[in-house]
């Protein structure tokens, strides 16, 4: 039978348990020791997290604007051109306009024409074989409204300009001519005429293809440049819910007995290719990211290897005082993970400054997924046990008489 006496001196000779707090007291004073070490050390995990949240803060803040952008311009425009026939001028027929307006989820639709053999030049005095790739439209008064495009200065062209020789210039056309001012006073010349700029468009996101075009009424076109009056693009704007089922049947309707003969694209499939795109991108900066998180790992392990070899004296002091293996293991193992946790909390602090900087130089909206925080902290605490394991089983393993005396 146990009496009380001999329980309670049982009781006394057992090692005391550390409290996690007292784990976690002892992982920090043995890093304070070598804090230049420990400062390097940590600064290999922060460089690592850092470029893991930073990659996926500016991606999702990328998406975040393309969804913006999308949700302000639409992503419902569908745009019929005709197919290439090897070099000839190939247009829409005179009945597309009509055809497509009479479609019930059709919301807007308008055309250009694009007059051929027309160039676009700042004065007379330019060679007539440098053209700068400058289209010449033949646009309608809606067309600004269909594409969702705004004005950077000046107006759009108005019906009482249609016939008259005013020009409208896209953003890329007004930068490749120089002229960034629209007062009522500056003219271009526009095949052998010379035309009045009245307005100069902002960039276009959906329809690219504009920025680097001059827009003139059609009767203006007809009546200064010889233009046919033929439609080359039809952009048209559908109910959300229905545009794949038009953009089935656009060809069709714009050419009943040619479909073939048209092309039909949606500009924001492009957008959200180019996002794809960017994602794949993203993912070679994470495995760089990764690479760099190991390294770091690396770095804690040799860090806490060293460390045992140095406190050898230390190690066999608290063995001797009573310390079991499990509480020297968890002492390293501690050390190893406050290291660790110290670097991930600076990895996703400059992860999300970097992210917000460039963010807000790109005027981006910022965005970082609470997910890339925590599971980077998770990945740092998870890289610190590993690394830490093999120091702290091997300073376990240290006999207190051979580690008091440096043998």
């Amino acid at each position: 039978m146990i009496t009380p006496f001999r329980r309670s001196v049982r009781r006394s000779l057992r090692p005391a348990r550390l409290r996690p707090a007292d784990v976690v007291y002892v992982g920090r004073a043995g890093l304070r020791a070598r804090r230049t070490r420990v400062a390097l050390s940590a600064l290999g995990i922060t460089i690592g997290i850092a470029a893991m949240i930073g990659v996926v803060g500016i991606s999702a803040s990328s998406h975040a604007d393309l969804n913006r952008r999308l949700a302000s311009l639409g992503a419902n425009m569908l745009v019929a051109v005709p197919a290439s026939a090897d070099g000839e001028r190939v247009t829409l027929p005179d009945t597309a306009a009509p055809m497509v307006a009479r479609m019930a989820p059709v919301q807007a639709v308008s055309v250009v024409g694009r007059v051929p053999n027309a160039a676009v030049y700042r004065n007379e005095h330019i060679p007539a074989g440098e053209t700068s790739g400058i289209a010449v439209y033949a646009g309608e008064e809606d067309l600004l409204g269909t594409v969702r495009g705004s004005v950077a200065a000046g107006r759009w062209l108005s019906p009482a300009e249609a016939s008259f020789p005013a020009v409208v210039l896209g953003a890329g056309t007004a930068k490749a001519l120089g002229v960034d001012d629209v007062d009522g006073k500056v003219q271009v010349v526009v095949g052998r005429a010379r035309f009045t700029v009245v307005g100069i468009l902002a960039p276009s996101v959906l329809a690219p293809e504009l920025d680097f075009g001059a827009f003139v009424g059609r009767a203006a076109a007809q009546r200064f440049l010889n233009f046919d009056g033929h439609a080359t693009a039809l952009y048209t704007r559908v109910d959300d819910k229905l545009v794949s089922p038009v953009r089935a049947v656009l060809a069709r309707t714009i050419n009943p007995t040619k479909p073939y003969e048209v092309k039909v694209t949606r500009p924001s499939d492009l957008l959200v290719a180019q996002a794809l795109t960017d994602q794949t991108f993203t993912g070679l900066l994470l495995g760089l990211g990764a690479v760099a998180l190991l390294v770091g790992g690396i770095g804690v392990a040799n860090t806490m290897v060293i460390s045992v070899l140095e406190r050898r004296a230390e190690i066999g002091l608290r063995r001797a005082l009573g310390a079991t293996k499990g509480q020297i293991r968890l002492q390293f193992l501690a050390e190893s993970l406050v290291l660790s946790a110290l670097g991930g909390i600076g990895g996703v602090v400059f992860g999300v400054v970097a992210t917000t900087v460039y963010s807000a130089i790109r005027h981006w909206p910022v965005h970082v997924p609470p997910w890339a925080s925590v599971g980077g902290l998770a990945a740092t605490l998870g890289v610190g046990a590993i690394a830490g394991l093999y120091p702290a089983l091997r300073a376990a393993r240290l006999p207190p008489s051979q580690a008091l005396t440096g043998s």
